[in-house]
């Protein structure tokens, strides 16, 4: 057991049982110093002020002038309050809905009524980033950080490169060689950041960025970072808030570097063991068949949480493995196309704590998915989809009830990525393609187009 060493309400604790060392949330730590591990960040419950019943958050909607009550993540800072008022960034991250869509529901065999869809494009980068960032940015001040950096698909450059901007940090992403979305690569480069791209995928990135990183001292905004993930929590709450204060049966989530899901476990294990909910719900982690580390390793090797105790055998020779085959990801949701998750571990505890499942599904049922729900719904990008697809599969198995209440999270808008949309349609790649059509420069012959 690794010495405490901390006196305060909010703590880092290495999520290694035998290790188990704790540290101050004044230190910028991204892996346990002592093995290695993942951190936590944790609460002294005893000494945090939180609401006796989570309708209570729902108060702030009243106070909307106060800049934390209208963030969608600050509203909710109880539950990560890790840093004080002055330190906390919000540039209005949050601000989402939960869309109960029922001609989705119909075109994947649910119920109409009860499938609903958390659209987080609503935010200011245009992905469920910003929930992760406004945290971390906050730490980032509070630690006196000047410097930043990420290794990114996309999604995370744009979103660290826009609070970066907000805070007043130079600010470092890198990306592999082809592969990222025009759509988000613009954001970081209009945002202002320093761009490098890397001759390699997203592994490679990551890697090379946790080197730089610890030589430069620059602070790391990948969901290695344990208050990104305190953010990413607050996702959870507003489902809960905009179901009436009640919990779905199940959570649907894309996994690429598991950061969501885990947070998401996290958040529910907290709310249970505070008493604020009666149960949590279950969940499933989808990956795309391109990039399906998780699913693999779950399904086919039974990788599990075991208490801690993950059979880290199991995972370095299914690294060596890809290594030894060369093995790069690929999948038209770029968001999720990543074969190493720094985020396994917790979320193989998720998986526990939610009775999770993994499943694939492929790029063509997820082109399918995206078109549905672009069709019925706000749009998504192609790893938001994935729920989607995913979801249909479940229903088909019988493991998803038709009668369940589902929340599906679409991580990302649909401009994110529009050349898997466009090529979709107009490529007629799929049977909800919706190409255009050519016309004369003619009245009558334009008419007789019109349905």
């Amino acid at each position: 057991m690794g010495k405490r060493k901390h006196t305060d309400a909010a703590y880092q604790r290495c999520i290694n049982p035998d290790c188990a060392a704790e540290f101050d949330c004044g230190q910028t730590l991204f892996k346990c110093p002592e093995c290695g591990e993942l951190l936590d960040a944790l609460y002294d419950w005893d000494k945090v002020e939180v609401p006796g019943k989570m309708s209570d958050f729902g108060k702030r909607w009243a106070t909307r002038d106060n800049r934390l009550d209208f963030s969608g993540v600050w509203r909710f800072r109880d539950m990560l309050n890790f840093c004080a008022d002055s330190h906390k960034v919000t540039i209005g991250e949050g601000q989402t809905i939960l869309q109960q869509n029922c001609a989705v529901a119909e075109q994947i065999g649910m119920r109409p009524d009860r499938l609903y869809l958390q659209y987080e494009g609503l935010n200011p980068s245009g992905s469920f980033k910003d929930n992760g960032m406004a945290a971390a940015f906050s730490h980032a001040m509070m630690v006196g950080a000047k410097s930043c950096a990420c290794a990114s698909t996309g999604n995370t450059s744009a979103s660290v490169a826009l609070y970066a901007h907000s805070c007043g940090l130079r600010c470092t992403v890198f990306i592999g060689s082809g592969r990222i979305a025009f759509g988000k690569l613009s954001q970081a480069m209009d945002y202002g950041a320093q761009t490098i791209q890397i001759q390699g995928d997203f592994d490679d990135c990551m890697r090379q960025v946790q080197d730089v990183c610890t030589k430069l001292g620059l602070y790391l905004l990948n969901s290695l970072n344990p208050f990104r993930l305190e953010g990413q929590k607050t996702i959870m709450y507003r489902i809960i808030e905009q179901l009436g204060w009640e919990v779905p049966d199940w959570i649907i989530v894309p996994g690429g570097n598991l950061g969501n899901s885990s947070a998401f476990g996290k958040a529910f294990y907290e709310l249970k063991e505070l008493g604020l909910i009666e149960r949590i719900p279950r969940m499933a982690i989808i990956n795309a068949t391109g990039a399906d580390t998780l699913n693999d390793l779950v399904n086919n090797k039974k990788l599990a949480w075991n208490d801690g105790k993950v059979d880290q055998k199991v995972i370095d020779e299914y690294y060596a493995d890809l290594t030894a085959r060369n093995f790069s990801p690929h999948t038209c949701a770029s968001a999720i196309e990543i074969s190493r998750p720094v985020n396994l571990k917790k979320c193989l505890r998720t998986i526990d704590i939610c009775d999770g499942i993994v499943r694939a599904v492929t790029d063509e049922e997820i082109c399918d998915a995206k078109a549905i729900v672009g069709k019925y719904g706000l749009g998504c990008e192609p790893a938001s989809a994935a729920t989607i697809a995913g979801l249909r599969h479940l229903i088909t198995e019988g493991v998803v009830g038709t009668d369940e209440r589902v929340a599906c999270v679409l991580t990302g808008h649909p401009l994110k990525d529009p050349n898997v949309t466009v090529n979709y349609h107009k490529d007629k790649q799929g049977k909800f393609s919706n190409a255009p059509i050519e016309a004369p420069n003619d009245l009558d012959e334009i008419i007789k187009l019109i349905k």
